[in-house]
């Protein structure tokens, strides 16, 4: 596998992917969900799992399931398979292998130069949230959040971690939400709602929620009447919530703004990449029930 350096400064729009195949499409994951790529092992089928689940590996010491990427997307199993690479991935707080057809190279790209898929293809069913454009062909990015949330919706927010919400009056608050899935962008919209959230401006990306308050806030006095707070994912197209954060903090209108990342990048090992840009806090993706808490600490 080729590489290309490796992408350690915070807040520069940029991200490293990995390339990979299924079948005869090109596909991309972002570097820091990657723990390591290896050979398949022996897998230990599970009896009534979900189809696209081909059983668990035991990998350093740790049992871990494995999703095949063909069989999630309709394609044929593998033509090559002494070709096949296992992905092995952590986010949303869990590990979790993926199975795919082979693993060529990693790029490092600008997530303006990352298209968000036309309404043609792109829809709540969708798995792909970005395309890339290369000499030889498109990059497909796919949504590994919604994959496994398909197979286990306890992972994602559900009404379970509803329960945990404190319901309250918070509608003196405005609050500005950057989220490129609409899917997210409609649970935390009800979330928030059902917390007793009332003004709440959504935008597919943080170019779009930055044009917003610079549009709307001309001084401090503005702020404080237009946006208390800002949640921000961090992978998104076009800006992601990095550099949006980094943006707010320079800015001398904007720097007092409490920004909160809510991605399911949050770990330990990655948890310094928001501290570098000024971020107030960081929350892990589904846990929207300590969402609110940070929220209510910060408003």
């Amino acid at each position: 596998m080729e590489q290309k350096g490796v992408l350690l400064e915070s807040g520069t729009n940029e991200l490293e992917i990995v390339e990979f195949s299924v079948g005869h499409n090109k596909f991309g994951i972002n570097v820091i969900k990657v723990r390591e790529i290896i050979n398949p092992i022996p897998v230990v089928t599970i009896p009534h799992s979900h189809p696209n689940i081909e059983g668990i590996i035991e990998l350093r010491g740790e049992i871990l399931p494995v999703i095949n990427i063909a069989k999630v997307l309709g394609y044929p199993e593998s033509s090559q398979p002494t070709l096949d690479k296992y992905i092995v991935t952590e986010f949303n707080l869990q590990k979790v292998v993926f199975h795919v057809h082979g693993v060529d190279k990693i790029h490092r790209i600008s997530w303006g130069d990352i298209e968000k898929p036309t309404n043609l293809y792109s829809g709540l069913d969708s798995h792909i949230i970005g395309v890339i454009r290369r000499e030889n062909g498109m990059i497909l990015l796919l949504d590994f959040e919604k994959i496994v949330v398909d197979i286990n919706p306890a992972t994602g927010i559900n009404h379970d971690r509803l329960k945990q919400v404190e319901k309250r009056d918070r509608s003196k608050y405005r609050i500005v939400v950057a989220e490129d899935s609409a899917l997210l962008r409609k649970l935390i919209s009800d979330t928030l709602t059902e917390a007793g959230f009332q003004h709440i401006e959504f935008f597919e990306n943080g170019k779009d929620a930055f044009a917003y308050l610079e549009t709307t806030v001309k001084s401090e006095v503005e702020l404080v009447s237009t946006v208390n707070l800002v949640i921000t994912d961090i992978e998104m197209p076009i800006m992601d919530g990095l550099f949006l954060t980094k943006q707010i903090k320079i800015h001398p209108l904007f720097s007092k703004l409490p920004v909160v990342i809510f991605s399911s990048l949050i770990t330990d090992d990655l948890r310094h990449k928001g501290q570098d840009v000024g971020a107030d806090a960081q929350v892990s993706k589904p846990e929207i029930a300590e969402l609110i808490k940070i929220m209510d600490g910060l408003l």
